[in-house]
């Protein structure tokens, strides 16, 4: 089949539209990809098989992205770029990545009547809800989250497929449909084999950090993360571990939240504020860390969902530490890979991080299972089989 995936951001890197794009691809399908550049005119690669069309966007259509369903200016925008793609290339089937962009891909589809996947990364609707321009004028006021859930339902509803990240997840959506629930697929996100088997290892970053006990954490910065718990427990571990280490690879608009916490507590020898990486990076500083942190702020989503760098994490032998949200606390506890604490509790977390470092049995059983667990049980080739059974029963 021709897939026309769909993903109003820039593209390269997004691991999960990457993995999945390359699995169908193996599987004897053409991938288009309909993404969003921010730099120069229309242009078009392929990129490691994928075949990725990239449309122009500005500054104006990304803040109105926002806005999505209070205006139809985001979908004007977008609406002749995708109609463009679809035509162009031929496509079968269209393949929605999350919902922002869903609804100038349905309106379009109204003719055209191609089959649907709708593919929920993240509960959209409450993750905004999360979002600082959220929390004050005029976001507050004229972003309607109810408004974005009723959208989400009416896509869901009209999918032929709804594929989403965690088991939790996906009860979630059944629980929302009166009829077809088996049209919803679980399709986790992991990670592929090759992250851990073909690693590029960068000296200059394992040196950076080899003297150190080092607390790792990768991927968005934004407050409901919950890096304050994180930087908050440093003074306290500091007494026990003297050469602990906060490296924080990533980043959001509210670091400067986390970065004067860190100055008001002064400890800024102790976090380091890595930045965006390439992925190609990462292995690097997952085999000079300790332990991989993940500790999320509880919510609808964050209860619902789990994030690749647990996996990532994992895949390289790094115990985790981990908030008790749902999703994540149930993977943790199964896969018996690390430790949970209770979310926002800098005393829990503490004692966990002291945990882990004192008990070297404990902590070795859990590194030997985070190995085991990816390489046996939830490695990309092995979660990805739902993903290409579903579309051999579509096709």
């Amino acid at each position: 089949m021709r897939i026309g995936m769909i993903l109003d951001k820039t593209y390269p890197p997004d691991p999960r539209v990457e993995n999945e794009a390359l699995s169908l691809i193996k599987a004897g399908h053409q991938v288009f990809l309909f993404c969003l550049t921010y730099k120069g005119e229309n242009s078009q690669e392929n990129y490691k098989g994928i075949e990725v069309k990239r449309y122009r966007s500005n500054k104006i259509a990304y803040k109105l992205s926002a806005l999505a369903y209070e205006l139809p200016f985001y979908s004007l925008f977008l609406k002749p770029k995708i109609k463009h793609f679809i035509n162009s290339n031929a496509i079968e089937v269209l393949h929605i990545h999350d919902i922002r962009i869903a609804g100038s891909v349905y309106k379009i589809n109204e003719q055209l009547k191609l089959p649907i996947i709708l593919d929920l990364h993240d509960n959209y609707p409450e993750v905004m809800k999360a979002y600082p321009h959220l929390q004050k004028f005029p976001g507050k006021y004229i972003i309607s989250p109810k408004l974005w859930i009723r959208k989400e339902q009416y896509f869901i509803e009209k999918a032929n497929y709804v594929i989403s990240v965690s088991d939790e997840f996906i009860e979630s959506l059944k629980n929302r449909l009166i009829n077809n629930k088996e049209k919803v697929v679980l399709v986790p996100n992991s990670v592929r084999s090759d992250f851990y088997t073909n690693t590029f290892i960068n000296s200059e970053i394992v040196t950076k950090f080899e003297d150190n006990f080092v607390l790792l954490y990768i991927g968005d910065t934004g407050l409901r993360r919950g890096l304050q718990t994180a930087i908050a427990a440093i003074p306290i571990i500091k007494k026990t571990i003297s050469n602990i280490k906060l490296v924080i690879v990533g980043k959001s608009t509210t670091d400067y939240v986390l970065k004067q916490q860190v100055q008001d507590l002064k400890i800024k020898d102790n976090v380091s504020f890595e930045g965006w990486k390439n992925e190609k990076l990462l292995a690097s500083y997952i085999v000079t860390s300790s332990i991989g942190i993940s500790p999320l702020i509880r919510s609808k989503h964050h209860d619902l969902a789990y994030a690749n760098k647990l996996f990532q994490y994992m895949s390289l032998g790094l115990p985790v530490l981990v908030s008790n949200a749902t999703a994540q606390k149930r993977l943790v506890e199964k896969s018996k890979t690390g430790l949970v604490h209770l979310e926002k509790d800098t005393a829990d977390f503490t004692s966990k991080v002291i945990l882990m470092y004192q008990k070297k049995a404990i902590y070795n059983k859990f590194k030997n299972n985070a190995i085991a667990f990816i390489k046996e049980e939830f490695n990309w080739e092995i979660t990805s089989k739902d993903l290409i059974k579903m579309y051999k029963q579509l096709s």
